[in-house]
């Protein structure tokens, strides 16, 4: 039986460990060793890149395939980014210790439109990937 759930589970255990890590405060882990620049931007881009994967396969789950790939991965897109604002919003208003970055969204933004142009290339028809619209 899970296994027919299988990205609904993914998908829903991906976006709380996003929630969970973007409104805990990170001030008593000491990060001077690690010095990326942007590195936070990096994981806003994976966290997101992967819920656009997540998320479009998870419509294609629930719908039986009733929708085509493009249409799942702009549902899905659009779905994650009102989730990023929303969670943006979230660490500025409810948070003392969070803040809310314009720049976070359009790293999140960015991250979920890789992630849908990847599920569309992934199964566009010249890949041994089929989606069959």
């Amino acid at each position: 039986m899970l296994k027919r759930y299988g990205f609904t589970i993914g998908f829903t255990c991906w976006i709380a460990i996003i929630t969970f890590l973007s409104l805990i405060s990170f001030k008593d882990l000491d990060s001077e060793e690690i010095n990326i620049p942007n590195l936070d931007k990096i994981v806003h881009f994976f966290f997101y890149f992967v819920a656009a994967i997540l998320g479009s396969l998870l419509i294609r789950e629930r719908t039986k395939g009733q929708l085509s790939k493009s249409r799942s991965a702009i549902l899905a897109t659009l779905a994650v980014i009102v989730y990023g604002i929303i969670i943006e919003v979230l660490q500025s208003t409810f948070t003392q210790y969070r803040s809310g970055e314009i720049y976070d969204v359009f790293a999140n933004s960015l991250g979920a439109f890789f992630g849908a142009g990847l599920i569309i290339s992934l199964f566009s028809g010249k890949t041994p990937l089929k989606w069959k619209d």
